[in-house]
């Protein structure tokens, strides 16, 4: 009789003992469950309230990120955007992946600290180097609040090809719309950051440059009508 009375016993505490671990796992379930769908409606929330310009997803756009380094691509996160710094390379004749490549190179060679968010190439073609949540190299002061465009040109007088400035007004529209800025003053030159002559054509030619950010205007009105 003892013996039927302990095993009833051990049974019993058995059966609560399994009972408490199923209401247990049902419970780490259901939180499961709700931290799951949090992150959905976080990531759904996310995607509804983007406001990035589709043209920067496009085919046209093509991304071709840096290897992350302490000398091209940093890794450091760009808070806000204040305003577009466009840049020429500086090297006549070279090319949008030539010039990808240097900065690339800079994670071995050391030689110095330099990179853009994009490269416009001579043909039209853009190169996205760094991520636009990332800092590049390339505007001194103005790294920490800039988006930085690149342009690569066929002669010393620094002009652009006709296919590298479509692709720059419609590159420099796009992220205007991405970050609100006005074309009066959200767009720079590396000239008026630091004074240095970049991009040389626009700084000896101030009408041209005016004449630029008319097109990028003229370019966001046409893309608002539509």
């Amino acid at each position: 009789m003892r013996r039927k009375l302990k095993v009833l016993f051990i049974s019993t505490i058995i059966i609560i003992a399994i009972i408490g671990i199923i209401v247990a796992a049902e419970k780490i379930l259901e939180k499961n469950d709700t931290g799951i769908k949090e992150i959905i409606d976080n990531i759904a929330q996310k995607e509804e309230t983007t406001t990035e310009d589709p043209f920067l997803f496009s085919d046209e756009v093509i991304k071709n990120y840096l290897t992350p380094n302490e000398y091209s691509r940093p890794g450091k996160e760009l808070k806000e955007v204040n305003a577009i710094v466009v840049h020429y390379v500086g090297n006549p004749g070279t090319t949008a992946a030539q010039n990808r490549s240097y900065f690339e190179n800079l994670k071995d060679t050391h030689a110095t600290s330099a990179s853009s968010h994009y490269i416009i190439g001579m043909e039209g073609e853009i190169i996205q180097c760094v991520p636009l949540n990332e800092i590049s190299y390339a505007s001194n002061n103005r790294n920490k609040d800039t988006i930085a465009i690149e342009c690569c040109h066929p002669d010393e007088t620094g002009q652009f090809t006709t296919a590298t400035y479509k692709s720059l007004v419609k590159l420099v529209a796009a992220l205007c719309r991405t970050y609100d800025l006005d074309p009066e003053t959200g767009i720079i030159r590396h000239y008026d950051v630091t004074g240095k002559y970049c991009p040389l054509y626009y700084v000896n030619h101030e009408d041209e440059w005016y004449g630029f950010k008319l097109d990028v205007k003229a370019e966001l009105a046409a893309v608002n009508t539509k």
